[in-house]
């Protein structure tokens, strides 16, 4: 964990609902860090419904696999999150782990190995001690209900410069609902479904079939239209509880994806998704800018995205963006490479309000100064009109550092 802020970390922490149904507490376990919290256990109450997704890294970690066995259930009673390891590529003794993590989390908080989630985040290929966990879960079950929202998004931070959290509140029919999450990334983030780890957790009673839709759509234009680096983690894990606990305020159960009480609650929880995911934007490691790239004109929303990913993932237009350089050139290289449709004389390029390429050449009225300026600020939004459509998408980036390679140039070692 870095102990220099992201100059784009948000000013203030938000607040974030406490959600009947939940309780949860941290822990030093000294998995890999010394002095800080490095777990996090959460208990829920029975008739929690689960829904989750998963890297789609063919070299997945243990705890992903682990979660991928149990969320056909759709049920849950915990969860135990570390930081400092991952638990990947660890073979054998990286399945041995997860077992006896999940028996000793199932012992502590009186429920079933099967109904607890896992999670870890850190260094890939290094064995995960899980007897550092005896005592210290049953401790930690001990004090549930005794932390913060903070205190958990602090506990899963690894290279994270700040802690990720967002809240809401929303009508579920007439009935007031809490919706509440957490994240954490930083670097290896390109998720092909959610980012390095997330938990989001309601008291709105939902069943698990409506909850695994719900989450899956959300996670589209959130988590899975952001990008750091270009590197898909083996850990990426997105779970969303759900508690029902609001059932005792009169809440029905929502069973059905098209019940038109879910039409708030669909928008509040996706506007958390978004809320996370361009936190683990902001705090890309080395960051100093948060990018936002706009393609429109493309054939369809697909090849938008495929447009504005190969621009987002591009360490040309990164790194030009890092050194405050408006080269569109390097954007009309990272359209070209798309392998996308694209007419290079219908292509108009702008970064802010300033357009700086029209029609397959420079703008005619470009201004030097005026983009120059522009560039220096610590948000930057680079919009590309293909000319060719009515596809458009955003996605999220941000700039490419020296610091990020000296982040990740000894972040085993």
């Amino acid at each position: 964990m870095s102990t220099a802020i992201s100059p784009l970390a948000p000013k203030t922490v938000p607040q974030v609902p406490q959600v009947p149904g939940v309780r949860f507490a941290t822990a030093e376990a000294g998995i890999r860090y010394k002095g800080r919290t490095d777990v996090l256990l959460m208990a829920f109450d029975a008739g929690t419904t689960a829904a989750g997704v998963t890297t789609r890294s063919l070299c997945p970690s243990a705890p992903v696999e682990w979660c991928r066995s149990i969320l056909k259930k759709g049920k849950a009673r915990g969860l135990v999150v570390n930081s400092g390891n991952a638990n990947a590529f660890t073979g054998r003794k990286g399945r041995e782990a997860t077992e006896l993590t999940a028996d000793l989390a199932g012992a502590a908080l009186g429920c079933k190995p099967s109904e607890v989630f896992l999670a870890s985040t850190g260094v890939i290929g290094e064995p995960l001690d899980a007897t550092k966990y005896q005592g210290v879960l049953a401790e930690t079950a001990g004090r549930l209900a005794g932390a913060s929202w903070l205190d958990a998004a602090q506990a899963i931070m690894t290279t994270d410069t700040f802690p990720k959290l967002a809240g809401a509140q929303v009508l579920l029919g007439d009935v007031p609902v809490s919706i509440a999450g957490i994240a954490k990334g930083a670097g290896m983030i390109a998720p092909d479904m959610a980012t390095m780890l997330s938990f989001v957790f309601t008291d709105a009673p939902i069943a698990a079939d409506v909850l695994q839709a719900l989450l899956a759509k959300g996670v589209k234009n959130s988590f899975n239209a952001v990008t750091i680096d270009g590197d898909t983690s083996t850990s990426d894990t997105l779970l969303l509880f759900a508690t029902g606990a609001a059932k005792g305020r009169g809440a029905a159960t929502v069973k059905d994806i098209d019940d038109p009480r879910l039409r708030p609650f669909r928008r509040a929880l996706f506007d958390l998704l978004a809320d996370l995911a361009e936190q683990v934007a902001r705090d890309g490691e080395g960051a100093r800018k948060l990018v936002r790239i706009h393609v429109s004109g493309a054939v369809s929303k697909k090849s938008a995205r495929r447009i504005a990913m190969s621009i987002a993932n591009s360490p040309l237009v990164k790194t030009a963006v890092a050194g405050e350089d408006a080269n569109w050139g390097r954007v009309v290289m990272a359209v070209g490479k798309a392998g996308e449709p694209a007419d290079r004389d219908r292509l108009a390029i702008s970064f802010g309000d300033i357009r700086v390429a029209h029609e397959g050449a420079r703008d005619p009225d470009y201004d030097e100064a005026e983009v120059s300026a522009y560039m220096k600020n610590d948000v930057i939004d680079l919009t590309v009109d293909l000319g060719l459509g009515r596809g458009a998408d955003t996605v999220l980036t941000c700039d490419l550092t020296k610091e990020y390679v000296e982040i990740n140039g000894d972040y085993r070692s």
